[in-house]
């Protein structure tokens, strides 16, 4: 398969991952394996990892922790945005991928690595957004993807490949659900879950990670005030938290309250249709706090172009494009319309529901004295009489001309 002396793994521990290494001992003789793991908040799924790397074939395993990264660069620039690709997904493996691509081409640039390697599949999303992060810092590094090269045809195949060499699982037949989880979110895919008929089985034992179902929450709802500064969050209940506290915290909390469970149904960047249940607590409760909180400090028409650009937002990261100038000058758009969306937003958790509970901000458009449908001295009504003919009138103009046309 060509000279490849050192090639430099994206490595999770996961199935394709741990079969990966041997599999590029036997194909690529004599080239060493150093792999890299990305910390964006997995937590207990990197613990053993170095042994388990050594062990399979390995020569060394680097560890980065990218967690406050992850967060202020790449988390709170989408959730300012209010991207969400096709509506719901909150892009948690999205924004993911980039930040992990681009540690990797820094460590393999410093080692001297021939190729990088990633256990992406061939169908799925998280190739592109690997491979594009790969071309904008090392355009001229090679590239190993075995999973559009090896034999190995499903995670059955793969799970009898890790047998047959001893390499342990942590997974079986039975519970062999594609997982990806950070700090931000945990997706399920496969299994039942293929069949978009079944409804996903959230209240059985370990499906849920990190909370539980709507109907195992408890009986009462739970208030929760959210902090923000410039669109950024910075306070829960009053406490001032760094990013990843923050969202730590807000995980705890909403998942107690089986808020933020989606079963979607996605258009992949590759064409086809897949379907995923997503946990996101966190990121539930900051959208909502943070659209609350733009309702009464963006004027009109901010809000109303700031959803538009909120859409191709959502594509460029879901598409894997975020090392674009396109995506540099979004964010230099919606910096400027957080200027001044901050304030607090309080919100009731309740049954796997968020309900708004009131906002403020020193910012606020929102005027009492014109909105009351009590007597005021602000507002004269008589105006919008004039403001209707003008507004109306290419539909009346059109009308006349319709009926003069018919009548001739």
């Amino acid at each position: 398969m060509g000279q490849i002396k050192k090639v430099v793994l994206a490595y999770s521990g996961g199935l394709d991952t741990s079969i990966i290494i041997p599999w590029l001992k036997e194909n690529y003789p004599g080239c060493e394996v150093i792999a890299v793991s990305g910390d964006v908040g997995q937590g207990t799924e990197l613990e053993g990892l170095e042994e388990k790397a050594i062990k399979t074939g390995a020569s060394k395993l680097y560890i980065e922790d990218l967690k406050k990264t992850f967060v202020e660069d790449y988390i709170f620039p989408t959730l300012k945005a209010g991207a969400r690709y096709e509506r719901d997904y909150l892009l948690g493996t999205s924004f993911a991928r980039p930040i992990i691509a681009k540690r990797i081409v820094e460590i393999a640039l410093k080692e001297g690595a021939d190729a990088i390697c990633h256990g992406c599949t061939g169908k799925g999303n998280d190739q592109v957004r690997f491979e594009l992060t790969i071309k904008a810092f090392a355009p001229g590094m090679k590239i190993i993807a075995p999973w559009r090269v090896w034999d190995l045809k499903s995670r059955e195949e793969e799970i009898a490949y890790a047998e047959a060499r001893g390499i342990p699982l942590k997974i079986n037949r039975e519970t062999n659900y594609s997982k990806d989880k950070n700090l931000w979110h945990l997706s399920h895919e496969g299994l039942d879950l293929e069949d978009p008929a079944n409804e996903p089985q959230y209240t059985k034992p370990g499906f849920l990670e990190l909370g539980v179902a709507p109907e195992q929450a408890p009986d009462e709802a739970e208030y929760v005030t959210i902090h923000f500064e410039k669109g950024i969050p910075t306070a829960v209940d009053g406490e001032e938290l760094d990013g990843v506290a923050l969202i730590e915290k807000l995980n705890k909390l909403g998942g107690k309250h089986g808020v933020g469970i989606d079963d979607l149904v996605e258009n992949r960047l590759v064409g086809m249709k897949s379907r995923g249940v997503y946990e996101n607590p966190a990121g539930a409760i900051l959208y909502r706090a943070h659209d609350v909180l733009e309702t009464i400090t963006l004027d009109r028409d901010t809000q109303h172009y700031k959803e538009q650009l909120a859409l191709r937002y959502a594509e460029l990261v879901y598409f894997g494009q975020w090392f674009t100038p396109l995506r540099e000058a979004m964010d230099a758009f919606v910096d400027k319309t957080q200027e001044t969306v901050t304030g607090d937003v309080r919100l009731k958790l309740f049954k796997g529901g968020i309900f708004n509970a009131g906002v403020t901000s020193p910012y606020s458009l929102y005027s009492e004295a014109f909105a009351t449908f009590d007597e005021d001295e602000v507002y004269d009504q008589n105006d919008s009489a004039g403001f209707i003919n003008l507004f109306g009138l290419p539909i009346k103009v059109r009308a006349i001309l319709e009926q003069e046309r018919k009548q001739k």
